[in-house]
């Protein structure tokens, strides 16, 4: 590991781009796993026995403090969260790649980002998720309800992060085996990133996600997406349309186009009267139709659907490809049906196309 941050922090002086610096630590890690294997052997005979391949997780990110914008590569590391201004915090799924040192040709594709003012980023190893006997999953869950419940008005980053440990090693684990230095379990790392300033009064809550045509089991991540932006929205049936109607959408792209899919969702206006607006664009500039398929059919209900679960929904081609979208109205009073919202403070007046 010493060799590998000597190598990345080489690499990264050069100035190459975060794709390139993990492309080359795999191709030394790869590198030296070869060299050390030819050194265990003499004369063609085995010395010492067989060396086993080494690799190794990494995030590696590159960050412009006076714009905000992150460049990200990963190799088999967990996805960065990030904490908005309004304290929700969300997933950000990146692009990445296979741990250093497995592929030596692998590729890192790169993800941009841009941190508003307010806005956290967490990185860490698995390590902080999955101590005490918990999965990616339910580890995740236990960190982000930290992340959202720490309130600190100095804004002190040394005490979130003591506050992200001590819910791993404290009361919260499901088990405790002694001392921090006598627990038998994979080392953590932590970094926090972020950027001072005030956020713009009613900052929209905002999230985007590629689906490839490679990876169909990030579908999941867009449902996931959205139940995490409308985690306090005033009417569970509408998340569940929400959910429905961006798996649909998402689905169809995969499906039948040759193109990956782009989801943007933003949640706008005040708590009680906000505004959902979910776009997901491909580029095939073949327009969707209604269709009416039978009692058995497994497809053709994605339209149907978004008439019967959206308050506004629409179809806009593009320079190249299109974008679907709809839109969803919070219940001002949580007690009435869903509905457009009437002009006022909140979102304005939707309008249909």
């Amino acid at each position: 590991m010493g060799q590998l941050r000597t190598a990345l922090r080489a690499y990264a002086t050069e100035g190459h781009r975060p794709d390139a610096v993990l492309a080359r630590a795999s191709r030394f890690l790869a590198g030296l796993h070869d060299y050390t294997e030819s050194e265990a052997y003499d004369d063609g005979h085995p010395v010492g026995g067989h060396s086993a391949p080494r690799f190794a997780t990494c995030l590696y990110l590159e960050c412009d403090p006076a714009t905000g914008t992150i460049e990200i590569a990963r190799a088999g590391h967990p996805d960065p969260a990030i904490r908005l201004a309004d304290g929700t915090v969300i997933l950000r799924p990146t692009a990445g790649g296979l741990p250093l040192g497995i592929d030596p040709d692998s590729d890192y594709p790169t993800t941009q980002i841009v941190l508003e003012p307010g806005e956290t980023i967490m990185i860490c190893t698995d390590g902080l998720l999955e101590t005490g006997g918990h999965d990616l999953d339910s580890g995740w869950e236990r960190i982000r309800a930290v992340l959202e419940e720490h309130r600190d008005e100095s804004g002190s980053l040394e005490k979130l992060a003591d506050a992200l440990v001590q819910a791993v090693h404290g009361p919260a684990s499901h088990h405790t085996t002694g001392p921090l230095s006598d627990r038998r379990e994979d080392d953590i790392a932590v970094v926090l990133l972020s950027r001072h300033g005030r956020p713009a009064r009613r900052a929209p809550r905002r999230t985007v996600l590629t689906v490839r045509q490679a990876e169909p089991e990030r579908i999941s991540m867009a449902r996931r997406q959205m139940r995490d932006l409308l985690y306090d929205w005033a009417d569970e049936e509408q998340i569940d349309s929400a959910v429905l109607m961006v798996s649909e959408m998402v689905t169809n792209v995969l499906v039948h186009t040759d193109g990956d899919a782009l989801m943007v969702a933003e949640a706008a206006g005040e708590h009680g009267c906000r505004r959902l607006r979910v776009e997901v664009s491909d580029t095939s500039d073949e327009l969707p139709h209604k269709r009416r398929p039978g009692e058995l059919a497994s497809s053709g209900r994605g339209l149907l659907l978004m008439e019967l679960l959206a308050d506004v929904w629409g179809v806009d081609p593009r320079g190249e490809g299109k974008s679907i979208w709809f839109e969803l109205y919070e219940p001002g009073s949580g007690d009435g049906p869903p509905g457009p919202v009437p002009p006022g403070p909140c979102v304005g007046s939707p309008t249909a196309s």
